[in-house]
């Protein structure tokens, strides 16, 4: 006897506990309280009568029968997906702007993780500096960007708050006397401005030595050896060396990347709740 249908929002909880290995993020994902998720993996477990998850006070993980039961949910939640798409009018659109200093080398999976909440949802990303694209958002051009703190500007959400450091290759020597050679974006750039601000700030003689358009170009300016950069550390690849604190440079702050959105509820809402605590994750470590 097959018995009652299973809770698709139970289901639904458990894919996010399973995907992201904690309760909390779960539901922030689902926009939701962490005993509401728990409820509804305690019902999913009754009805299925054995334990898909393992509790501990230091970590979440699938028991045998979770992780065999975690790929028949998820094609539950496709086939669902797919139902629902069936009967819309034509695929919804989500446009995101992303700061450079913000799009780490994570973007695929961030990605990756929105179309997992829904692959019938159109979506559209810009790279841009943190101004350009607050600019467009105010023209209503972007329905969402994610940005660092930008100089006039006290809205937007806190997603996260990140640390930077001055970053050189391995073995790289600062020659004595010469000003500190600096790898920077292209203005308008507020961790360009706020770099400057600081080394004047504490008296330290410096010079532009490579102008990027990308974050991606600083980072390889930075490894070929040219000159430090501020930079948060997951842009970098392993090896970098933070060498602020043996050369005596000014402490940098922890920035915050911000939410800007205008999306409020539906599917948008939803996908664009999946990629916030990916990244947080990410961020976080």
């Amino acid at each position: 006897m097959i018995g009652r249908p299973l809770d698709l929002d139970a289901v639904q909880a458990f894919v996010r506990v399973a995907e992201l290995s904690s309760f909390t993020r779960a539901a922030e994902a689902l926009q939701t309280t962490q005993a509401a998720v728990s409820l509804k993996l305690k019902r999913l477990e009754d009805r299925l009568g054995c334990r898909l998850v393992e509790r501990t006070p230091r970590y979440v993980e699938l028991s045998a029968k979770g992780a065999a039961f975690l790929e028949h949910a998820r094609e539950l939640l496709e086939v669902h997906d797919r139902a629902l798409a069936g009967l819309a009018k034509g695929r919804q659109r989500l446009t995101i702007g992303i700061s450079d200093h913000v799009a780490g080398p994570e973007l695929p999976a961030l990605i990756a993780r929105m179309n997992a909440q829904d692959p019938q949802l159109l979506i559209e990303i810009r790279i841009g500096s943190s101004g350009d694209l607050l600019q467009s958002f105010d023209r209503r051009e972007f329905d969402t960007v994610i940005v660092r703190l930008h100089a006039g500007r006290s809205d937007g959400e806190l997603l996260v708050e990140e640390q930077f450091g001055w970053f050189a290759a391995p073995g790289w020597q600062h020659r004595a006397g010469e000003p500190l050679p600096l790898a920077t974006l292209a203005e308008p750039c507020g961790v360009r401005a706020m770099a400057a601000q600081l080394l004047d700030a504490a008296g330290v003689s410096w010079m532009e030595i490579f102008v990027g358009g990308g974050v991606a170009a600083v980072t390889a300016a930075v490894m070929a050896g040219l000159g430090v950069a501020a930079l948060a550390p997951r842009m970098l690849p392993l090896g970098a060396v933070d060498i602020g604190p043996k050369l005596g440079l000014p402490d940098l702050p922890r920035l915050p990347v911000l939410l800007h959105s205008r999306v409020k509820d539906g599917r948008p809402r939803d996908a664009l709740a999946a990629l916030s605590v990916a990244f947080r994750s990410v961020v976080r470590g």
